[in-house]
């Protein structure tokens, strides 16, 4: 898809490709198509000028956006493999990370660099700390560059003799998920998983060309520009991107849940389908996704090692009466079974080749526990290590949580705090929507928590809950320090 972007941005040049917005929400054209193909071409010039060639491991942190795909351009091109970097993972984790991938050069825009050097007071006090720029190994600039970043990639580089990959195979993205400082861990996608990937967004999306679509991630970028829709990026703030949604009425939005919370918030108003994920998404917030506007609203269960796997719409969701998450049928040609331990594996032409420094593997352990309905429907339980151990009873959290997700509900999770011996605590976390008051919600909780059996929650607590990482997942270690704070008897 990656070769059928690159003609399609040079066949439609003239046209917008990225757009952003005003203070008013009105869109903006920031690149043509033509200016992203430029682009591409010139950061694939100056990486085969620096010596890069095919196999060798390039840095990526850039922040997403026009830029950070015309580097993925080039890459692809080149047959590099991209690795990438995020700046705010703090130095130790960032040190262990390029220990494992070894980049020859790493690609920063300014704000990249900023953190990790000549801003870095402001960052202390952003409570983000990098190594310093030196430690970072090669480094070029992407983009403009301000007083104290590295040299910028030389946007002079002859074009002349620029080889083209082609359709060989190979590494082609490296993304880094858990692990520790001592072992880190990292996703490799082969360039024909990436493609598999891509076109399986691309048939699940299908965006008609020339109407926008409101998304800032790789894999919305990609499809909806190859089908020659312009691509908005969304606002940051809150009440900016609800006029941007009413200025721009996009067929297709995508947004994560807790930008999806903001905007509802906001009074957001949707159109087209709607589309999240990258957290856990309810019932309940895709219903309130089509009360305000949407024709769709689609929760998508995706893993950095397998996107997308799998999806449900709101109504399907909410018909819903069994017990624990459903998220929805596996897409055409993943394949997902349980394991012996109720873990769910997932496999497909999408799916991760490998963790770098491991033998390839066709199965994704995922780490949720989960089944296949009658109708072979994939219905989450809970995360393996999410457990919580109570009188010799292992609970899973992912059975209950969407049961707390009544009206008036933002996010609720279970969480297991000490009580000694071994044994543990079932605390219910509730973060109420604005405007909802804890004894209405304790009113209506009263009979959910009651079916909950010998699963009901020891306490129930209304806070709002830590949230970490990109894609703003509920941090359950935080929230299960919170709750043991919270409870613990006054001094």
């Amino acid at each position: 898809m990656l070769d059928r972007l690159d003609h399609a941005l040079r066949a439609r040049p003239g046209l917008p490709a990225v757009l952003t917005a005003t203070r008013t929400g009105a869109p903006r054209v920031h690149t043509t198509r033509g200016e992203l193909a430029e682009l591409s071409d010139a950061f694939a010039a100056a990486l085969h000028a620096r010596g890069l060639r095919a196999g060798d491991t390039v840095g990526v942190a850039v922040r997403p956006g026009p830029r950070a795909l015309a580097v993925l351009l080039a890459l692809w091109r080149l047959g590099l493999r991209g690795a990438v970097l995020d700046p705010g993972t703090g130095p130790d984790v960032l040190r262990a990370r390029l220990a494992l991938a070894r980049p020859s050069l790493v690609l920063a825009d300014a704000a990249a660099q900023a953190v990790a050097g000549w801003a870095r007071p402001l960052a202390r006090r952003a409570r983000l700390a990098l190594p310093d720029l030196a430690e970072l190994g090669p480094v070029a600039t992407v983009g403009r560059r301000l007083p104290g970043c590295a040299p910028a990639l030389d946007p002079a580089a002859p074009r002349a003799g620029v080889p083209v990959h082609g359709d060989c195979d190979g590494d082609a993205v490296i993304v880094f998920t858990s692990g520790t400082t001592s072992r880190p861990r990292a996703v490799v996608h082969t360039r024909s998983g990436l493609a598999a990937g891509m076109s399986a967004v691309a048939s699940l999306i299908d965006p008609a060309p020339d109407r926008p679509v409101l998304g800032g991630t790789f894999f919305v970028l990609v499809p909806a520009l190859t089908g020659g829709a312009p691509v908005a990026l969304p606002a940051g703030r809150p009440r900016v991107l609800a006029r941007q949604l009413h200025r721009l009425r996009p067929q297709d939005t995508y947004l994560t849940p807790p930008r999806l919370r903001d905007a509802l918030d906001a009074g957001a108003r949707f159109h087209g389908r709607v589309w999240t994920g990258s957290a856990p998404a309810g019932a309940g917030l895709l219903e309130r996704v089509r009360d305000a506007g949407a024709a769709q609203a689609w929760g998508v269960y995706a893993l950095t090692e397998l996107f997308p796997a799998a999806a449900v719409e709101a109504r399907e969701k909410s018909a819903f009466d069994g017990a624990g998450d459903l998220v929805g049928a596996p897409l055409p040609g993943v394949l997902a079974e349980p394991d012996a331990d109720g873990q769910l594996l997932l496999s497909g032409p999408a799916a991760r080749d490998r963790y770098l420094g491991e033998e390839p593997d066709p199965w994704i352990r995922t780490g949720d526990r989960a089944r296949l309905d009658g109708a072979g429907r994939i219905v989450l339980e809970g995360r393996c290590k999410d457990m919580v151990l109570r009188r010799a009873e292992n609970i899973y959290p992912g059975l209950y949580e969407p049961a707390l997700q009544v009206p008036g509900v933002e996010l609720a999770v279970l969480v297991g705090v000490p009580a000694g011996d071994g044994d543990e605590r079932l605390v219910a976390v509730v973060q109420p929507q604005r405007g909802a008051t804890e004894d209405a919600l304790r009113a209506a909780l009263a009979e959910p928590v009651r079916r909950m059996g010998s699963a009901r929650p020891d306490a129930l607590l209304f806070a709002r809950i830590p949230l970490s990482g990109r894609s703003r997942k509920p941090d359950r270690a935080a929230t299960a320090t919170l709750a043991a704070q919270r409870l613990a008897p006054p001094a």
